[in-house]
């Protein structure tokens, strides 16, 4: 809708196909039906690609406040969250109601449940012949915005990728992104019956740390920080948890034992984490007993524990609950500046079927608005 509303306000005329029965349908579930559309601390290193200057271009010609600047056109209310996250203070439909309404001020025309079937060009066409449910279409440039495979049962599929492989593309490989965690084994049995429990943790894999919520589910682990460390973390990796995020371990084991010789471990522990969290790590994973029972190296044992526990995650949940899909069109054959195909003139690849991905809060969205914007410039 981006780069339809763009391409119209140029003149052009624009055909926007939906193969679904409404627009928007990803953006209507985001942020809990609120979305989180954009978010003021997006820069480019917020975003995951092979190459990860691609994304520079277009996020320095449409920026958050850009996008912020039409949502109060609209008078659209809208909050800060934490980390920059800007949520409209009522529902996720007003977002799609601003697109559209744009849209049309610009001409665009919308169809909606409409599949391609097949697109023809031949080398040496200066077009494209799409044949789809609704007829043939004619056009000098075709969009590919189709996004990613992740939530197939809101109608996502493979058909970007497989047409820009039709074309010659590279495409790296795919995986889930901002996807939950599952356990399996002895971790997943001592933490099963914990399932809904949340506690703040830095997460850490492969030199990268996110410090936030971690929630355990009936699967595995889920929760902010464990969704944006899994864009990181592949099968195999160390991954660790710091439980008490901002502390020094041994320092605070310390001072309880001074202030609260009497109290137990898994009491002290509890205030300050889960409650039943602290019970089940002093069941397994610590000796519970009076603070003043401890003596220094075992209070230094726990400390290690308490800022670096290991959490051996067997998988992902997959597309199915993912946020996003990892990997895409390669960005060597694509212009960073206008997202058109290198290889075919007139074809654009735009936000996430192109291998760049940002992580959680807004970043995803923004990516979506600048590259449409850019292709929009341009077609």
């Amino acid at each position: 809708m981006m780069c339809a509303l763009t391409a119209g306000r140029r003149g052009r005329r624009v055909l926007l196909i939906e193969h679904a029965n409404k627009v928007g349908k990803k953006i209507l579930m985001s942020g809990g039906g609120r979305c989180n559309f954009t978010n003021t601390g997006t820069t480019p290193g917020n975003y995951l690609s092979a190459n990860p200057h691609f994304c520079k271009s277009a996020l320095a010609r449409y920026t958050p406040w850009d996008f912020i600047a039409m949502v109060e056109r609209h008078r659209i209310a809208y909050h800060e969250k934490e980390l920059g996250q800007l949520f409209c203070d009522e529902s996720s439909k007003l977002i799609v109601k601003m697109l559209v309404d744009e849209c049309a001020a610009a001409g665009v025309r919308i169809e909606t449940g409409c599949s391609i079937e097949r697109i023809a060009h031949d080398e040496g066409d200066s077009g494209f012949r799409l044949h789809s449910t609704r007829g043939n279409i004619a056009t000098t440039s075709l969009v590919i915005a189709s996004g990613g495979l992740s939530i197939p049962s809101m109608g996502a599929s493979g058909f970007g990728y497989e047409l820009a492989r039709r074309y010659g593309h590279n495409v790296l490989p795919l995986r889930a992104g901002l996807v939950p965690l599952t356990l399996s084994g002895k971790h997943q049995e001592r933490l099963h019956d914990l399932s809904g429990v949340a506690l703040p943790v830095t997460a850490s894999c492969n030199g990268i740390d996110f410090s936030n919520q971690m929630l355990i589910t009936h699967r595995g682990v889920s929760g902010p920080a464990i969704l944006q460390i899994s864009s990181y973390w592949q099968p195999g990796d160390d991954l660790r948890l710091d439980l008490l995020p901002g502390r020094d371990a041994l320092d605070w084991l310390l001072s309880q034992q001074r202030e609260r010789p009497a109290a137990e471990l898994k009491t002290v522990l509890g205030e300050t984490i889960a409650k039943r969290f602290a019970q089940r790590l002093c069941e397994v994973w610590l000796s519970n007993k009076p603070m003043k029972q401890y003596n220094l190296p075992e209070l230094k044992q726990i400390a290690a524990t308490l800022s670096s526990w290991p959490l051996i995650a067997s998988g992902t949940e997959g597309y199915r609950t993912a946020e996003v899909t990892l990997g895409g069109v390669d960005t060597d054959e694509v212009s960073s500046s206008t997202m058109q195909s290198k290889r075919v003139p007139g074809l654009y690849f735009i936000g996430e079927v192109i291998d760049v991905t940002g992580w959680l809060g807004g970043y995803n969205f923004q990516w979506a608005w600048a590259s449409g914007h850019a292709a929009g410039l341009a077609v």
